[in-house]
Order: C-alpha cells, then sequence, then structure tokens
C-alpha cells in the first residue's frame, strides 16, 4: 500500500470514550467557543470546548473524526471536541441551526432543503468528493443502467436518499410511476428474499451486507461478478454528500468561531489522512467508541469511505463548483413519486464556502501534509460472513 508518508503531524494523547460521545481533555464544559486563547499543540492552556453532531451512529463512516480525537489532532489545534452520534430521529443540520452544536455532519442535498426552510447553515468543507449511493441487482435481473429499471421492483429508503436514483431515472426517461417503488428498510434483506429487483446500497456498507451472506446456491459468500451495480458517479445524477457545515450567522459575527472553524476543518482533515495510512487501526478506533458493527465490515468501511475522500482533486474539504451546481441542479429539478423536487430555487450564497477549508488546507500544505493524496492506494478487504 503506497501512501505519502508526509500526510501525519505529530500524534497527541488518546483520550477517554463512551459509549454515546467521545470527548478530548477539555478543561471546561458545554457547547460553543471559548474567548480565551487555544492551547497549542496540546501543551496546556484552556481549550475550546467543540461539539461535532454526526448524521447515524458511530462507525466508520465517521472514522476521520474519531481518529482526530483519538490521535490528538483537535487538542493540537486547541480543541476540546465531543462527537455526538446521530440516529434516526435525529436530523443533524437542525440540530445544528438551533444552536444545539458547533458543527455537524450531512448530505448536501438533505440540508439544502432545510436552508430553503430557513436554516442558516453554511458546508465549510465538503469531505466526500464522491458519491457512495448505489442501485445494486443481481446478474439475471439484467439491471445494468438506470433505463434497466423500468417495470422492476425498485428499493429506496426515501428520508432524502433517493434522489440520485431518482435523477438518474429522470435522466433516462424513466418517471417514478413507470417503476413498482418499494420502501426499502436499512438493510438488504427484502433484495436477499428477492422482493426487491434493485436495491439502495451504500459502497460501504448496504454492499458489504450482500458480500457477507452466504449464497445458498453455492454455499458460499455471494461475490461481486454475481452483482450488477448502478453507480451514480458514472450515470452523471452523483449528489455531494457528507459535509461538515458550520452556522452561518456566527460565522459572519463571531470571530473566534470562524477562527475555530479553520482549526476544526484541519484537525478533521488530519483524522482522515490517518485513516487512508492506518485504516485497521481507524477501523479499530471507531469500534471502540461503540460501534457494533464486525471487524472486517468495519474496516471494509473505513476503505470504501477512504475511496470517496482520496485522491482529491483539489485538496480534502475544498468545495468544486461544478459538482455544487450538479448537485443544486438535481435538487431543483428531480420529481420525487409525489411531484415534489428538493428546493424550488437557487440556495442563498452563504450555503456554502471554501473560505474556511482554503485557510486549512494552506497551513497543513505549509506544514508538509499532502492534502490531496495522489499516491492514495484503498488496501484489500476479506470480508467474512455476517462481517465478523
Amino acid at each position: 500500500m503506497k501512501h505519502s508518508t508526509q500526510w501525519l503531524g505529530s500524534l497527541g494523547a488518546t483520550v477517554a470514550v463512551t459509549a454515546l460521545v467521545l470527548t478530548g481533555c477539555s478543561a471546561g464544559g458545554g457547547t460553543g467557543t471559548s474567548s480565551a486563547e487555544p492551547a497549542n499543540g496540546g501543551g496546556g492552556g484552556e481549550l475550546t470546548p467543540v461539539t461535532l453532531q454526526l448524521q447515524w451512529v458511530a462507525q466508520a463512516q465517521f472514522a476521520g473524526y474519531y481518529a482526530a480525537v483519538d490521535q490528538g489532532f483537535y487538542e493540537d489545534e486547541g480543541l476540546d471536541v465531543t462527537i455526538a452520534e446521530g440516529g434516526p430521529d435525529i436530523v443533524p443540520q437542525d440540530v445544528l441551526a438551533s444552536g444545539d452544536v458547533d458543527y455537524a455532519i450531512s448530505w448536501v442535498p438533505k440540508v439544502l432543503g432545510s436552508i430553503e426552510q430557513g436554516a442558516n447553515i453554511t458546508d465549510v468543507a465538503q469531505i466526500f468528493e464522491r458519491s457512495a449511493t448505489t442501485q445494486i441487482s443481481f446478474k439475471n435481473k439484467n439491471i445494468s443502467s438506470s433505463a434497466d429499471l423500468k417495470g422492476k421492483n425498485v428499493g429506496s429508503w426515501g428520508f432524502g436518499n433517493e434522489w440520485e436514483l431518482f435523477a438518474g431515472m429522470q435522466k433516462s426517461g424513466i418517471e417514478v410511476g413507470d417503476i413498482n417503488l418499494v420502501q426499502q428498510a436499512f438493510d438488504m434483506t427484502g433484495f436477499l428474499s428477492g422482493d426487491i429487483d434493485a436495491a439502495q446500497a451504500m459502497t460501504y456498507n448496504e454492499y458489504a451486507q450482500v458480500l457477507e451472506t452466504v449464497n445458498p446456491d453455492t454455499g458460499k459468500l455471494y461475490q461481486p461478478e454475481e452483482l450488477n451495480v448502478i453507480d451514480w458517479n458514472d450515470e452523471g445524477t452523483a449528489m455531494l454528500q457528507d459535509a461538515i457545515w458550520a452556522n452561518s450567522d456566527r460565522l459572519a459575527s463571531d470571530k473566534d468561531y470562524a477562527d475555530t472553524t479553520v482549526k476544526f476543518i484541519k484537525a478533521s482533515i488530519r483524522g482522515w489522512s490517518f485513516a487512508a495510512a492506518n485504516p485497521q487501526e481507524a477501523a479499530d478506533i471507531v469500534t471502540a467508541n461503540g460501534s457494533t458493527l464486525g471487524q472486517s465490515h468495519q474496516l471494509w468501511m473505513t476503505n470504501e469511505v477512504n475511496k470517496l475522500i482520496w485522491p482529491s482533486t483539489n485538496g480534502v474539504g475544498l468545495i468544486d463548483e461544478d459538482a455544487w451546481a450538479n448537485t443544486v441542479e438535481i435538487a431543483k429539478n428531480t420529481k420525487n413519486e409525489t411531484g415534489a423536487t428538493i428546493i424550488s430555487n437557487d440556495p442563498p450564497d452563504t450555503a456554502y464556502s471554501n473560505e474556511y477549508v482554503q485557510k486549512a488546507l494552506d497551513e497543513l500544505t505549509d506544514e508538509g501534509v499532502d492534502v490531496k493524496g495522489a499516491d492514495y492506494e484503498p488496501v484489500e478487504v476479506t470480508l467474512n460472513e455476517g462481517g465478523n
């Protein structure tokens, strides 16, 4: 596995964790930035408390943030970071907009809808450069593109996860009424039982769930060659996913918060650099923080998420204007089964900003960190039955 030896800075102290939150060493509690001078290099002084809201429970989808706490990267920037897990009843952007946390992780199309409804938040770092959403089917279903979905039982989780699918269908001239849309559970049971012809699957999760399952016809685990995969990156309807979101009003009015944002992004990118260079250790860190996923599944997830980030075209987190415009275009013009679109108007200029991530990237580059990872190569992961 080839990696730049310049990806990582000095390692900080390991900190304590709980099942629901992971916290750095703190000189004070609560959420929000402090006016105190931040510590440098974890070498003493008051740390600025920061809370990050995830969009789901602890898993390697968020390995970089867990690694940044565990390895002391946030503390190096003078931050005491608490990671709050998400769940089915938590909408990260709403938690952020209400002022209960300092930053949140969420997909761009989901947040665009919230912004149109009044949430004043800003994408300050687009961590995932590529989409992980696919539609998978068994080879005997003869579904190799979105055009082949016509007349099929097509699974979707809904809840804002369906838009790339609908955009791909629309691009191929397939209307939602041309398929039998099946409400898919957040697992692959319906797909494996044959109730769903083409199922929604993230490359880092549900796709692996299939490959961890024994094929009753062969007595062995399912293999990639038994599946067709519709990749929305290839279809041209991929939308931007995991991003770091900040409070727009605080960015404009609170210099300490704006400075903290740069530091938070910088340390987070270091965390993702660590995950790229040390995927097994990063997976183990997430497991130690309460994730119940099996070891091989956790490593698979770390590896696949790394592929969404590395190599980075312009530097991790920098928001590509064309990719943003494509996401907005899909959000404005793609209709769901009710005929609704995500948004009806262009989002405000404050919906994203490269100001803070560019500062973070400049500082990292000056410190000798490779922020593009051109030499990144994924590892080979062997999945075991049940992901164990």
